[in-house]
């Protein structure tokens, strides 16, 4: 397969995803749209993408036009990825708002487009390898993706062999998941530590100020730029005063936001500046 797309069925699906997730397709991921979309077509006995772009384009299948963006988007992750930002995230970053919030006793955390679950499982352990620093703390993990295929299998928490490898120390794989069949199924001690659930970050979160720490890693760069700021606004009305935010390592907030201030304490990570915080409300 992964033959070339033709040029109007690559613009029609560049719209689709653009629409719905303000991503763009880039020309680096035309060669592989055939085989990124086979199931679908498969399972809708069409026969090619113009089939599908036209199938599409006639409209009224809401489940067609779902399967096909959640097929497009890139969903690529891994436990604990970025070892040494995580270890950022988990260690030191994790213990100053451990100190800052220390009278409410109380962290709600959000991994933004997670994918199928594994930076906000990767979290969650690292938490539970140091329970006793949050022994009495009310901890609140959330994981989100636009992808409502993805969150179904984050919730499910079920990875391949091949999957759990990639990351995954072996003491922690045999700590927190069981060997079920061919696959590791999270445990319910780290399953019950974090929610998943589906969201646009081109919506604002249901309610403001919500969160101490809010991931968003590897994805500001797959959006169009006229989307960012919109995106950095959504991040700013979910998160708390002085909360941090930690984007990617080739991702920045400069020229694409005001909302934010880089860290004085940690390279990467990022504060809500709370003096901008009448341009959230905008």
């Amino acid at each position: 397969m992964n033959r070339l797309v033709p040029e109007g069925a690559l613009s029609m699906l560049s719209d689709l995803i653009e629409r719905n997730a303000g991503q763009v397709l880039t020309p680096d991921r035309y060669w592989r749209v055939e085989t990124m979309l086979a199931p679908i077509m498969r399972a809708h006995a069409l026969s090619s993408v113009d089939d599908l772009v036209a199938a599409l384009s006639a409209g009224g299948n809401r489940l067609l036009e779902r399967q096909t963006i959640d097929a497009m988007l890139n969903h690529e992750t891994s436990f604990f990825r970025d070892q040494a930002a995580f270890a950022l995230l988990t260690g030191p970053a994790l213990s100053s708002l451990r100190e800052s919030r220390a009278a409410d006793r109380r962290i709600r955390i959000w991994s933004a487009a997670c994918s199928t679950g594994q930076e906000a499982y990767s979290v969650a352990m690292s938490i539970l390898e140091n329970r006793r620093q949050w022994d009495g703390w009310d901890i609140e993990i959330i994981g989100s993706d636009v992808s409502t295929s993805v969150v179904e299998q984050a919730r499910e928490g079920r990875y391949s062999q091949l999957v759990i490898q990639r990351g995954m120390p072996i003491t922690l794989m045999l700590r927190y998941f069981a060997k079920d069949g061919e696959d590791w199924v999270a445990k319910p001690e780290l399953r019950d530590m974090v929610r998943f659930r589906q969201h646009n970050l081109l919506d604002p979160v249901e309610n403001r100020n919500e969160f101490d720490l809010v991931l968003c890693r590897n994805v500001i760069m797959y959006l169009l730029p006229e989307h960012r700021p919109r995106v950095f606004r959504n991040l700013a009305r979910s998160i708390r005063p002085e909360g941090l935010l930690m984007l990617g390592a080739a991702e920045t907030i400069m020229g694409q936001t005001d909302l934010f201030r880089s860290s004085k304490d940690y390279r990467g990570l990022y504060r809500f500046d709370a003096d901008q915080q009448h341009l959230s409300a905008a």
